[in-house]
């Protein structure tokens, strides 16, 4: 009987098979985290130019988030990524085995980084280092509190969800993890509230999904300044900002802070799944003894994955990449500044929030950019700012190329 059912079962996925597209399968196979997919099935991508299946190419002014800062299948990158396949690919559990991408990508970002941050900490993705960076606050400080923002994203595991600054997408989940207190972003006042029971506060230096929310002048300094007088950790998340979008190579050296944690990922791999939390060795080294193995990933730091971002570095800081951000993303601002359906633009280098006077135009600009080959995507905590944030290798002709068919868009939807 056994035997039987398994035959059937054969059969019915060749026929599903046969008969059903991969658009098909998608939805039949795939736990997806909305109803609302872009529902475009891509089958290649080169530097801006992402392609469909009907051989339709769209220029991606969203970088997968904030992930392809070097542009799709950078051939320096697939270079190192073929290189390191030809040699091996997962060892053992992280940490276990001497492994050069990891040493080599180390050694690489605590040369382009401050003191103290000295050691770093591999994982797979961003929540993953805001889990690693946390944890390591709260065994270092002895500390119960975890202070974070309004409208702040860190990402959705557990520990991430309960730091994120939106009761709405977390409201459902809980409970999560007790002792965490939010502040007001650019609140001055807000931060006498961090204290001695505080283990750390984490904080984007730019609230991203909140719409792009810039910091006032002085307020990370004074953080920064409440941080050093209670004994708290500073843990910064540079997960969307890091590797060049703002202009420079990380986000918090526009502001003159240094945290004593630093979270990275999305372009760190750059396009391949990798994450860190960087801090100084002694806090570091309190995840290796008492408990041993305080803190351990199977995957985290992948060779492939080291390898990858170890050439997207070597890109960013050879040529003249890092140095012309300011002047891209002062031709889109340029080009769409003044529209009338554009409420307010903010922009920080190559990450820009276009916040629309009408919110409900929303889907019908989500729908007309797809139509006219252009991605765009929008903040998660402002519904009517939607995000461009192009790869930093864009040219000056694509941005115009892709500013006109964006105001075509905007220009209709004033009409509809």
């Amino acid at each position: 009987m056994q035997g039987k059912t398994a035959n059937l079962r054969k059969l019915y996925f060749r026929l599903i098979n046969l008969f059903m597209t991969h658009r098909d399968l998608f939805y039949q196979y795939l736990g997806l985290p909305s109803l609302h997919p872009i529902d475009v099935e891509i089958v290649g991508a080169e530097g801006l130019y992402v392609t469909d299946s009907q051989g339709r190419q769209y220029m991606d002014f969203i970088s997968g988030i904030t992930v392809n800062n070097y542009g799709h299948r950078h051939p320096e990158i697939l270079k190192a990524i073929r290189k390191q396949l030809d040699r091996f690919l997962h060892l053992a559990v992280y940490g276990d085995f001497v492994q050069s991408p990891q040493v080599l990508l180390a050694q690489k970002l605590v040369t382009l980084l401050p003191d103290p941050l000295q050691t770093v900490f591999f994982v797979n993705s961003g929540s993953e280092a805001i889990e690693g960076a946390v944890k390591l606050a709260k065994r270092y400080t002895g500390r119960p509190e975890i202070i974070a923002f309004d409208n702040g994203y860190h990402g959705s595991t557990q520990g991430a969800l309960s730091i994120l600054g939106k009761e709405e997408m977390k409201q459902a989940f809980r409970p999560l993890l007790p002792h965490v207190r939010f502040l007001e972003f650019n609140n001055f006042k807000d931060l006498q509230r961090i204290s001695s029971k505080t283990a750390c506060v984490v904080a984007e230096t730019i609230q991203a999904e909140a719409g792009l929310v810039l910091p006032e002048e002085g307020y990370l300094e004074e953080l920064r300044n409440c941080c050093s007088e209670t004994g708290t950790l500073l843990v910064v998340d540079d997960v969307q900002m890091g590797f060049g979008r703002t202009g420079k190579l990380f986000s918090f050296e526009h502001f003159g802070v240094v945290p004593d944690i630093l979270v990275l990922a999305k372009a760190l791999g750059a396009g391949m799944p990798l994450g860190a939390f960087i801090t100084s060795r002694e806090i570091m080294c309190t995840l290796a003894s008492d408990p041993e193995l305080g803190h351990i990933t199977t995957f985290g730091g992948h060779p492939v994955s080291c390898a990858a971002g170890m050439a997207g570095l070597e890109i960013l800081c050879s040529g003249d990449l890092l140095s012309e951000v300011e002047l891209k993303g002062a031709r889109i601002e340029s080009n769409l500044k003044g529209h009338p359906i554009i409420r307010s633009l903010r922009r920080k280098g190559l990450a820009l929030g276009i916040e629309l006077a009408d919110p409900e135009k929303r889907q019908f600009i989500t729908e007309e950019t797809i139509a006219n080959g252009l991605l765009i995507d929008w903040y998660l905590f402002q519904p009517a700012t939607f995000r461009l944030a192009p790869p930093l290798t864009v040219t000056l002709a694509e941005i115009d190329t892709a500013c006109t068919a964006l105001l075509s868009v905007l220009t209709k939807a004033t009409r509809t």
